[in-house]
């Protein structure tokens, strides 16, 4: 008699969805350098740059946004917190990214390349935002009456003098990019795996928005914008039914014990001969069907 498996089996991914890591890694490169490059030519428009963030303070204010200087009131109340806080901003963004990549690679590779798509559009729309809508943070702003915290507490990514910052554009704050990344980060792991925990990974997000907005590096508009960006990258390009299927067949699937269909896995022991051959569940040799005791059959 053949019993059927009572444990899932740990699938390994499908190494065959995989695309070429040196096309990958040169493609991610490229596209990365590209937008820093593009970024850079946003430079020097320092004029306009305060003229839109004026514009753009003055808006916050007439829809009743919350004042940015209330988070950073908080992190001024330590200045281990500042520190951590301006921490958090110059080495997290980036590395996060590419670790989230780089996992979804090698862990998930439909869900890496639905990701790396998601996140070349979104970077690119805001290049084109940042082209097209210089805007100076609101720790430049005189009107907004906040703490330049990097300068002042360190760590920084930026040079004292904005306008002769040959390492960064300063003038591209709209949209953030730091909060537009760090919610496809978590968004991408929630959706990749199925761990009861996997919603933890929204505090990235929620960390970040308060660290650009507490830095006085970004405006609450600045987060909203890119929220927006990502919804419409998120509609256009819609996550492979492959990619959401895969995930059920993880060995710490949530509800590992659970047949598709609902209900309980049942060993092949318990059922008929033709339910264990239309049991998706069961696997091995073909099932004999079985004969009833005391019946005639095969006499």
């Amino acid at each position: 008699m053949t019993y059927a498996r009572t444990e899932p089996t740990d699938q390994e991914p499908d190494i065959r969805a995989r695309p070429p890591l040196v096309r990958e890694f040169l493609l991610v490169a490229g596209l990365f350098l590209a937008y820093k490059f593009g970024r850079r030519a946003a430079n020097g428009h320092v004029e306009e740059a305060f003229r839109n963030a004026g514009n753009v303070w003055d808006l916050e204010r007439a829809l009743h946004l919350p004042d940015e200087g209330a988070v950073q009131g908080v992190l001024l109340h330590s200045q281990t917190l500042i520190h951590a806080a301006n921490t958090y901003y110059a080495t997290v963004h980036f590395p996060a990214t590419v670790l989230f990549l780089v996992w979804l690679y090698w862990r998930s590779p439909l869900h890496y390349l639905w990701s790396r798509r998601i996140l070349a559009v979104l970077t690119g729309g805001a290049l084109v935002l940042h082209l097209l809508f210089p805007l100076a943070p609101p720790r430049m702003l005189p009107a907004a009456g906040l703490v330049d915290t990097g300068q002042v507490y360190g760590p920084t990514v930026y040079g004292a003098t904005p306008a002769t910052d040959t390492m960064a554009n300063q003038f591209a704050a709209m949209p953030s990019l730091h909060v537009g990344w760090a919610v496809m980060v978590a968004a991408g792991l929630i959706v990749a795996t199925r761990s009861r925990w996997r919603w933890l990974w929204l505090l990235h997000p929620a960390i970040t928005l308060l660290v650009v907005v507490g830095t006085a590096n970004h405006y609450w508009l600045d987060a909203i914008v890119v929220g927006a960006l990502l919804t419409v990258a998120l509609a256009a390009l819609r996550l492979p039914r492959a990619a959401r299927d895969a995930p059920a067949h993880l060995p710490w699937a949530a509800g590992a014990g659970a047949v598709p269909g609902g209900g309980a896995r049942v060993p092949a022991y318990a059922v008929s001969g033709t339910e264990v051959a239309a049991d998706s569940y069961v696997t091995g040799a073909a099932h004999p069907a079985r004969t009833p005791a005391g019946s005639g059959a095969g006499r």
